[in-house]
């Protein structure tokens, strides 16, 4: 009997995905609990966690349910938690004053998860104005009904030394102003706050896919934000963004949304030697909770595989509303 060679592949890739511990082995890229960040929102007023419609399963805590949040993410072994601040609507105004009340929600749950976790779990912030103001826009308003840049600056330095005060690691500047950094960075080294850190919204896309997150914080806004905002067309543009907010002493970098925005993630990745971060945000939490919901997709595998694309595209650090459940489950060996 005689055999013939060479009408068969020469290599096979194949060989590496044969078994479960073989993949696991030759894996590129793994996600681990330190990985991830909790966002986490915290409602003025409220005796118990009200349920986000559009979000299911995330809810807008208590002061208490909070701390409990923290403290079950860090027993999860996640990295950090991000707190955004949803005041009475009688609070807000066109200033978005309570934003920084050191009273004002933000600042009091700030001290209430540093009270809980102290320095295990890395306390951030949203800093920004849009929670607090009556016209929902990130900034302070000229009388042409437009966000002035520079006035909403002043705002966001003294958002930076209440949130410092409170006892914050890392403030987040999500409201694209021109020079935030700078302007936060500096009012932090004034007030004797050099040891927090910036991470900054350096790439934030004018996104459809924030809709849930409006909801979320009770936003006010009517109209968008696509004068401060980047437009979703653009990559070169968050290249130059990123030039900036380096220069103007960022220590971190992120990138929102996530999922849509993954090519101009890998260009920022590659483009520094700072810890990037990536933030799959509301809308793309929803639609997977939705399909899956629905029976369309394995809900626990495309969690997993959206994650490990952010990742896999250079994200050192990933905030995501999953964050306490996958790191249970990878400790778990999901």
């Amino acid at each position: 009997m005689s055999t013939t060679y060479g009408t068969f592949p020469g290599s096979r890739p194949r060989r590496l995905r044969t078994t479960p511990a073989m993949r696991r082995m030759v894996a590129e890229h793994r996600l681990h609990p330190a990985d991830l960040i909790l966002p986490a929102f915290v409602r003025e007023g409220i005796s118990q966690p009200v349920p986000i419609s559009a979000m299911p399963g995330v809810v807008q805590h208590t002061r208490d349910t909070l701390r409990k949040a923290a403290a079950e993410a860090l027993e999860a072994g996640v990295a950090g938690i991000m707190l955004f601040g949803v005041p009475e609507d009688a609070k807000k105004d066109a200033l978005g004053t309570a934003g920084t009340d050191p009273d004002g929600i933000l600042q009091v749950a700030i001290r209430d998860v540093k009270a809980e976790v102290g320095d295990e779990l890395v306390i951030m912030s949203d800093l920004c104005l849009d929670e607090y103001t009556d016209h929902g826009h990130c900034g302070v308003l000229d009388e042409q009904g437009r966000v002035d840049n520079d006035a909403t600056l002043e705002r966001y330095a003294e958002m930076a030394q209440v949130q410092a005060d409170a006892g914050v690691h890392v403030v987040g500047p999500s409201g694209m102003m021109d020079g935030q950094v700078g302007v936060i960075r500096d009012a932090l080294d004034q007030t004797g706050h050099e040891d927090v850190s910036v991470l900054a919204y350096t790439a934030k896309y004018a996104s459809a896919f924030y809709g849930p997150f409006r909801e979320a914080v009770g936003s006010s806004l009517k109209g968008d934000r696509k004068t401060y905002q980047q437009d979703p067309a653009n990559a070169r543009e968050s290249l130059r963004e990123l030039e900036l907010d380096l220069a103007e002493g960022a220590d971190m970098v992120m990138v929102k949304p996530a999922l849509p925005y993954l090519d101009v993630l890998q260009r920022v990745a590659d483009a520094v030697d700072v810890p990037v971060a990536a933030y799959q945000i509301s809308g793309e939490y929803a639609m997977i909770e939705a399909a899956a919901a629905n029976g369309w997709i394995d809900r626990d595998r495309a969690i997993l595989e959206a994650l490990t694309g952010i990742k896999r595209a250079g994200a050192n650090m990933i905030l995501t509303y999953w964050a306490t459940e996958v790191a249970q489950g990878l400790k778990q060996g999901l």
